[in-house]
């Protein structure tokens, strides 16, 4: 007889807990994870896998704690003239440390991303623009205002020029679920 309620109210625990876990996960949750591997604009796809681990809820109930999300970058924009970089992810199932997986919907609203500094750039393309410039301005017109503009028309170009992201593994990303759904193991 003990051990028939002992059984009994272990698996009225798990129920409980079980219960109590979904209910806590629902729309508009936000849970942080750190990126398994690294993306960047120049060499992510449509399609790539993403992960993250570590996942836990952070409205400070822990409901989630060591589970990994999984998905897919959904958009990648290469960066160039005018063009800044992008990369777009969504994850689509989640799995906690207790193995159980749901169906979700996400969208990830802060994440670590990286650019470089486009100073340099900026400074090569002003004094190749004054260069340019200046040569042209004597060359065709007997003047030295075509450095001043040629410097400044290089400088813009140089400015415009926008840089690829990275965002490196281990960065951490949270996302809001959208919605979930309890799969069967």
């Amino acid at each position: 007889m003990r051990l028939h309620t002992t059984f009994a109210t272990l698996m009225a625990l798990v129920f409980v807990t079980t219960l109590s876990a979904s209910a806590a996960l629902a729309p508009g949750t936000f849970l942080d994870g750190t990126l398994d591997q690294n993306l960047s604009s120049n060499h992510a796809y449509v399609g790539q896998d993403v992960s993250l681990s570590n996942v836990t809820s952070d409205d400070g109930s822990r409901t989630v704690s060591g589970g990994h999300l999984y998905g897919t970058v959904t958009e990648v924009q290469s960066a160039g003239q005018g063009r800044p970089g992008k990369i777009m992810m969504r994850f689509t199932t989640l799995v906690t440390a207790g193995g159980a997986r749901y169906a979700v919907s996400t969208t990830v609203t802060n994440m670590r991303v990286e650019t470089k500094n486009n100073a340099a750039k900026e400074a090569g393309g002003a004094l190749a623009g004054m260069l340019i410039g200046n040569a042209v301005g004597k060359t065709l017109f007997g003047g030295s205002a075509g450095g001043a503009i040629g410097a400044a028309g290089g400088f813009l170009l140089a400015h415009n020029n926008r840089q690829n992201i990275n965002i490196p593994a281990g960065s951490v990303v949270q996302v809001q679920l959208n919605s979930i759904r309890r799969r069967q193991s």
